[in-house]
């Protein structure tokens, strides 16, 4: 943690500013290493403060290496202020995606600082892993990986959508995560055309796909992976929807490495998609950034211009969903190496048909 938090007094030097809170959660576990849900982040040139109340002084001085950890008996922002005053500050960075408008007039009320409202400093320095972030990564994907295998022995008509759900929710805590990443999709017939279709009490038919969109929140880290399977035996149609969204996800994991813009690479799964005929079905972009949260930076998407570096951990997810007909989504999680990209994420792709 004393690297980020100098890295964060780098970032403070180039901005000009003497001082920095943190209080959004993932934010203020990246640089401090606090798991708990309250206390908030102070950075000057000179010390780094942790503060919080009673609760949570004893877990913030084992978790927190670097920092002075400081107990607020009223508010948070008064201590801050008082703190400040000892630094002699002259300005206070701060997060404004996270800071409420009642929070900052406590700020303005108990700090003489000049106050700099700041977006995706954190955000910015958290876009490159760390090997021990890749090896957390790569530990929460396992898992989604294990609860996959287990599912497909659980799924079979009349089985409904929300008893998969949990059952992937309950093996993925069994296997070691603290929960989901996310609400579980599990979408089946034409409510696989819904891409964020959350479980339901829908009995899964034969002949149906069922989508599966999940993963594991272990050790602060996030997995998202998604597989669409057949039910029996599914229609042709279906069987094309498929096989596009297939061919199109192997190429972006073939063809993607750093250099490339997200839109770059968000257009090589697109590209097919549209020249099979289905461009207008796939309605979001190929992927999303994974870390501390499970949609951070960088975006895979036609208006993304963020080039794309080694130690990045991006989702590759492309889908074609065909309303009142289904819809199919293949997602894998993968780190951007020096000259390519590695997946992560191991679980077969396939068309596999189940519950026969």
């Amino acid at each position: 943690m004393i690297n980020r938090i100098e890295n964060v007094r780098e970032q403070l030097r180039g901005l000009g500013a003497e001082a920095i809170v943190i209080d959004s959660p993932a934010n203020r576990r990246y640089v401090s290493g606090f798991t708990g849900t309250a206390g908030a982040v102070l950075i000057t040139q000179k010390k780094a403060y942790f503060i919080t109340d009673f609760r949570y002084i004893e877990q913030a001085e084992a978790q927190c290496p670097g920092f002075e950890v400081v107990r607020h008996t009223s508010s948070v922002y008064e201590k801050m202020g008082e703190l400040l005053k000892n630094e002699q500050a002259d300005t206070l960075v701060f997060e404004k995606d996270n800071v409420s408008y009642a929070g900052y007039e406590s700020l303005q009320q108990n700090t003489d600082a000049e106050l700099k409202p700041l977006s995706g400093l954190l955000e910015e320095i958290r876009l490159i892993k760390s090997q021990d972030e890749l090896n957390v990564l790569q530990q929460a994907v396992d898992i989604a990986d294990r609860a996959f295998e287990h599912i497909t022995s659980y799924i079979k008509p009349g089985v409904k959508e929300i008893d998969v759900s949990n059952e992937l929710e309950f093996f993925m805590r069994r296997e070691g995560a603290v929960s989901s990443s996310f609400d579980i999709i599990a979408a089946s017939g034409t409510r696989s055309a819904l891409p964020h279709g959350t479980a339901s009490e829908k009995a899964i038919q034969s002949g149906e796909l069922l989508t599966l969109d999940f993963g594991a929140y272990f050790q602060g880290y996030c997995s998202d992976i998604t597989r669409t399977v057949a039910v029996g035996e599914p229609p042709s149609r279906l069987r094309e929807i498929y096989q596009v969204v297939y061919e199109s996800q192997l190429k972006a994991l073939e063809e993607i490495k750093p250099g490339m813009t997200g839109a770059e690479a968000d257009a090589v799964a697109r590209d097919h998609i549209v020249k099979q005929g289905f461009g207008e079905y796939f309605g979001h972009g190929l992927g999303h950034g994974l870390g501390l949260e499970v949609h951070e930076g960088p975006r895979l998407s036609p208006k993304s211009s963020q080039v794309l570096e080694p130690g990045m951990v991006v989702t590759v997810e492309p889908g074609v969903y065909v309303p009142e007909i289904g819809g199919t989504r293949i997602e894998d999680d993968i780190v951007m190496t020096e000259d390519g990209n590695k997946t992560l994420s191991k679980s077969p792709k396939e068309l596999m048909i189940l519950g026969q």
